[in-house]
């Protein structure tokens, strides 16, 4: 049975949300060092604490194998990545993160909380930063 259409309100709100996330997101990484892919795949590296194939890394972010490569190379000669033989198949290479990889991601994630922190007690009163706390847990259900 199909989904009805949700209710002309609701796409509003949702259009009014996307709006506000997505301006924020773009005022956020006006201060990035790291560009959003090679965020996005240190992001991956360092949350799984594990080591990936280009392969593996261009199916986990659905890009091309050619786009993650690249991403990879580049990566690598900026000291963020290092790969390291595969222990079962001698084609393939591991890419982890390296510890100048780790410090770059968690910086920038750093950075990017002071921001939003530093807004939040010139913009909000308490009453409101109670009720953006509600919001977020209410943002995570939407996940």
């Amino acid at each position: 049975m199909p989904s009805e259409a949700p209710h002309p309100d609701t796409l509003e709100l949702a259009a009014d949300l996307r709006t506000a996330l997505g301006g924020l997101v773009r005022a956020l990484r006006d201060g990035d060092d790291l560009p959003p892919n090679q965020a996005a795949v240190l992001g991956l590296l360092v949350r799984d604490e594990c080591s990936y194939t280009v392969a593996e890394l261009a199916d986990r972010r659905n890009v091309r194998h050619q786009s993650m490569a690249r991403t990879v190379a580049l990566m690598a000669e900026a000291g963020l990545v290092a790969q390291q033989p595969h222990p079962t198949d001698g084609r393939k290479q591991l890419v982890a993160a390296t510890g100048a990889g780790r410090t770059a991601l968690l910086d920038q994630r750093a950075r990017r909380e002071h921001h939003i922190a530093t807004a939040i007690e010139a913009r909000l009163t308490p009453v409101e930063r109670d009720r953006l706390r509600d919001a977020v847990a209410l943002l995570d259900r939407l996940r």
